[in-house]
């Protein structure tokens, strides 16, 4: 019996070896993936939803490093992944989009009670409300600092509570609370904690930059570059364009206090020399200074009727 145990262990070892060493084969990139409090359930909808997208192989840590650290020579930039292998994590092997992947991931999550001893992934706000229970329960609200008051002959919560924050252990008479309000704050699916493509470990927030983050940033260090090089007067390729702009202005400052001349500044001299060249322009704005004048003397005709000394005219 003892051995028929530990060959049916020892193939079920061999057959998942196999598979997980298909898998780094066939895939040239993953999302390494926490499958803490995943029910087995959500896995299998989870699974459905990425059928033909992306393969999934959870696993001990240990057995997983053993087959990675047996494919090193092969795929050398797996080294990097085996620091990464800690707690309950797993692979979603994919050849597709990995953004597209992790936000398939990311909508299957399912809304899930809090539970004593459990820690609080998110905020849990409990907001003013009528609770519907009777008047007894009002020493368990005070026990927790919850003011409440009673309305109709059912406990009210008279302001939102803070009951939870990030990182805080849920605690018995915490869990108590949320269950008998019927609020479950807490959602669980399958957390991508590392990407992995073309070699390279990263975290997944890589996956949200866009290309226009790319270019704003890289936008952003040329114009850097291109005022410290012209502060302190060292040529680059980005600082030149306005070097040469703000020479051009320097020549055209000189041109127009001197007889010299050159292509780019006859146009300046000559503007300077007739200034009835900017007469086209003269009527429209002197349009409006027109409009301000009348619209002054029909002001002061008002005010000289409103005080009267159109009487005698």
């Amino acid at each position: 019996m003892v051995n028929k145990r530990y060959e049916n262990r020892s193939a079920w070892k061999a057959n998942y070896f196999e598979k997980l060493e298909k898998q780094i084969r066939n895939h040239s990139k993953f999302l390494l993936v926490n499958a803490d409090n995943v029910a087995s359930l959500q896995f299998a909808q989870i699974r459905r939803s990425v059928r033909g997208q992306a393969e999934i192989v959870m696993g001990k840590n240990t057995m997983m490093k053993k087959v990675i650290r047996g494919l090193i020579e092969e795929f050398p930039d797996y080294e990097k992944v085996l620091p990464a292998l800690v707690e309950n994590v797993g692979f979603v092997f994919t050849n597709g989009d990995l953004k597209e992947i992790r936000d398939l991931l990311l909508s299957n999550k399912v809304a899930a009670p809090a539970r004593a001893g459990a820690i609080a992934p998110v905020d849990v706000i409990v907001p003013c409300q009528n609770t519907g229970l009777g008047p007894e329960k009002t020493s368990f609200f005070q026990a927790l600092s919850i003011q409440t008051k009673i309305a109709r002959g059912t406990i009210e919560i008279v302001s939102d509570v803070h009951l939870l924050k990030p990182g805080d252990k849920v605690g018995m008479s915490e869990a108590t609370l949320l269950n008998m309000l019927k609020i479950s704050p807490f959602s669980y699916g399958l957390k991508c904690v590392q990407c992995f493509e073309e070699g390279s470990l990263f975290d997944p927030s890589i996956l949200d930059v866009t290309e226009e983050d790319i270019r704003a940033k890289f936008m952003a260090g040329v114009n850097n570059v291109a005022a410290v090089s012209l502060n302190i007067g060292y040529p680059t390729a980005v600082s030149a364009p306005h070097s040469i702009a703000n020479g051009l202005k320097n020549l055209l400052a000189v041109a127009a206090a001197t007889d010299i001349t050159f292509p780019a500044a006859e146009k300046m001299k000559a503007y300077l020399a007739d200034p009835s060249a900017f007469a086209v322009a003269a009527p429209a704005a002197a349009a409006p200074a027109e409009e301000k004048a009348a619209a002054k003397e029909e002001s002061e005709e008002e005010s000289d009727e409103s005080m009267g000394f159109d009487l005698f005219g």
